[in-house]
């Protein structure tokens, strides 16, 4: 196969997750360009149409659909109506997810729960459920979304969020194991670990502390959206077809 050849995704369907903004909108846009149809879901469903009729522009279907990931029957739901539309699903990107940040003596198990909820659980039913779907396909590929803060301790200057950090910590685990338990089915399964990437909302906290981050990162920049939207790709695309059971920093080196 020619090299560029590895990195085609025509007539995949792939499902992401938190697909209507941030991380998420960047990696669908990546998966759409390759050649995917894609499934965006969200709590949000307006923002996830608006999102979907863009992507559609390229070329590609594109569908939306409200889904909280923390809700078994919202996730079963998801994955039928995308059987109900393309008959297969071949791609998982687990981008959905929850942050906030406070001093870790004053978390309560409320925002601790929450945050496990969004973040761990989700991954779990969404991996769960796509799953069986690809272990009758005999082939898929799942990316779960973890982050830098996942693998190593972070300056509480820049990321004050311990749950965040132990619920991304717990997607890391497994992500591993579930790559070796699952190999025999075909099914390929891998992470990404973001680092500081452009702030996502008004109120992400990395627009306050835009250029003390900057300076921590070797790379003297934020993430782009082109930084991610290639990694992506990759873990989705017969070019990653020996890859499985990785955790992949996009950090610009922070954790080198």
């Amino acid at each position: 196969m020619a090299v560029m050849d590895l990195f085609r995704l025509d007539e995949k369907i792939a499902v992401v997750t938190g697909g209507y903004r941030g991380l998420g909108l960047m990696m669908a846009e990546g998966l759409a360009e390759a050649g995917a149809h894609v499934v965006l879901c969200a709590r949000n469903l307006d923002a996830c149409e608006r999102a979907a009729l863009a992507i559609a522009e390229t070329g590609v279907q594109a569908l939306a659909v409200r889904c909280d990931v923390s809700s078994p029957n919202d996730v079963r739901v998801l994955v039928e109506r995308t059987l109900s539309r393309f008959g297969r699903l071949d791609i998982l990107v687990n981008s959905a997810g929850y942050i906030w940040e406070e001093p870790f003596e004053k978390v309560s198990l409320e925002k601790w729960n929450r945050t496990f909820s969004a973040n761990a659980t989700g991954v779990f039913l969404c991996c769960q459920a796509a799953g069986r779907q690809m272990i009758l396909q005999g082939a898929g590929r799942i990316i779960n979304i973890a982050s830098a803060a996942g693998l190593a301790s972070v300056d509480p200057e820049l990321s004050d969020s311990v749950p965040h950090s132990a619920s991304k910590g717990a997607v890391i685990a497994l992500t591993r194991d579930l790559a070796r338990k699952w190999s025999r089915h075909g099914i390929q399964v891998n992470a990404i670990a973001p680092g500081w990437f452009g702030p996502r909302t008004s109120a992400d906290p990395t627009e306050r502390r835009s250029q003390r981050t900057i300076d921590a990162i070797p790379m003297k920049r934020l993430g782009e959206k082109d930084d991610i939207k290639g990694v992506a790709v990759f873990l989705a695309s017969p070019a990653s077809r020996y890859v499985s059971g990785q955790v992949l920093a996009v950090d610009g080196g922070i954790l080198a």
